[in-house]
């Protein structure tokens, strides 16, 4: 499974993409926790905080594809140091704040757009051309298992730092530990492939336009968009459904590790599964694993060990969406402009985010509960699983993307 990246420049370039989302996306997935600390302080109210937080979802969006087109023209060392600096002043800026508008300010636009900008379109474009073709559909899954493996780590170390040194105290740690990331920067941003160099001559904008003509771009949008409702609702809000059960906050924080970890094995697997079965069909069974999951979660009693087992299976499919679908675009459009497109499609997962982190804000103040978020997230579940199958997967055009920039091969076309 690894022997594509086992040369020394390859794993170098795999394991800082990887180490870099660690603590990026480890930082991101963990702001749930903080949600009943920083109300407890400042009394803003968790609806308050949720659209903060939802903003961050947006921004966190909105920020990919602007970050990945700036990367693609420029190159993705500046955009990556200058992500790692933001991310680190929104959390260091975080405990300062009192109010709503301040904390969209900070953790709704800063953090995020630090985050975002150090995510998946600028990570996995630029190491995609680095790394040859045989290469990058496995990488595409390690980069990814980075995220998760970061969620597995930072969600519990964090809700102890929160318990011994409290919320303003993790923030600063989670600041120190962004800088601490500067030097995998280097270690990406090497130079290109003479293959990804020379591959593609098209400018930006015509190449923006056919993808969004293309119905296989739109309908991978749908897709992703239903994915981010999903995950952005469990990453905000199981720590309050946890506390409505009268279950401590550990399980809540070992709940999202447990995620992060059976993530890092989904996230290899399905990094496997891009080069060996058509992309569509391995999203199309995530999806639907979810929506049976939620009913599962749904019909169990409220224990401990109820959260543990859904969060492992959740956890196997949460970010394993992204390495099938960056294959996709990847083998639609090749990868000269791959952040900038791919970051299209996580705008769209992005303002799913938003809906599923303040809609399950304004539900639980509403009615108390969160039972028709749950109800929501299934039906989206199911829905995502339906639109990835008239998914077409054959290069569109040889003249504008040619079919060996793509980034995973499959069996056969659709």
């Amino acid at each position: 499974m690894f022997n594509s990246i086992r040369r020394p420049e390859a794993l170098s370039i795999t394991l800082a993409a990887a180490g870099i989302l660690m603590v990026t996306m480890g930082t991101r997935q963990s702001f749930g926790l903080f949600v009943s600390p920083i109300n407890s302080s400042t009394g803003m109210g968790v609806a308050t905080i949720s659209l903060a937080l939802a903003i961050g979802q947006f921004t966190w969006g909105a920020i990919q594809p602007i970050a990945g087109a700036v990367a693609d023209r420029y190159g993705p060392r500046l955009v990556l140091q200058a992500a790692l600096l933001t991310l680190a002043i929104g959390c260091a800026i975080t405990p300062f704040i009192d109010n709503g508008f301040g904390l969209a300010i900070a953790l709704g636009i800063m953090a995020s757009m630090g985050s975002g900008a150090g995510s998946f379109s600028v990570l996995i474009g630029a190491a995609a051309q680095r790394l040859p073709f045989e290469s990058r559909g496995t990488a595409s899954g390690v980069i990814n298992a980075g995220g998760s493996f970061g969620q597995f780590i930072f969600a519990p170390l964090l809700q102890k730092l929160i318990q011994s040194m409290g919320w303003m105290g993790a923030m600063w740690a989670m600041a120190v530990a962004t800088l601490a990331a500067f030097p995998l920067v280097g270690k990406l941003t090497g130079p290109t492939t003479a293959a990804s160099q020379h591959a593609d001559d098209s400018k930006l904008g015509p190449a923006i336009l056919v993808a969004l003509k293309n119905p296989s771009y739109g309908l991978l949008h749908v897709g992703f968009f239903t994915c981010g409702f999903h995950i952005a609702f469990l990453v905000t809000h199981l720590p309050g459904e946890v506390n409505l059960c009268g279950l401590p906050p550990s399980v809540a924080s070992w709940s999202l590790a447990i995620i992060g970890l059976a993530n890092v094995f989904g996230s290899l697997y399905a990094g496997s599964c891009v080069a060996r079965y058509r992309s569509k069909y391995v999203l199309a069974v995530m999806y639907a694993s979810r929506a049976l999951l939620i009913a599962w979660y749904l019909w169990m009693p409220r224990t401990e060990w109820t959260y543990y087992l859904f969060a492992a299976g959740l956890g196997f499919t949460w970010l394993a969406t992204v390495p099938p679908t960056a294959a996709i675009v990847g083998k639609l459009f090749g990868t000269r402009y791959l952040a900038t497109l791919f970051g299209l499609t996580l705008l769209s997962h992005q303002i799913g985010g938003f809906l599923g982190a303040w809609l399950g804000g304004l539900t639980i103040s509403r009615f108390g509960d969160f039972s028709w978020m749950w109800y929501a997230d299934m039906a989206l579940a199911s829905l995502a699983a339906l639109v990835n199958l008239p998914v077409k997967e054959a290069p569109i055009g040889k003249s504008l993307i040619p079919p060996q920039s793509s980034l995973a091969t499959d069996k056969g076309r659709s």
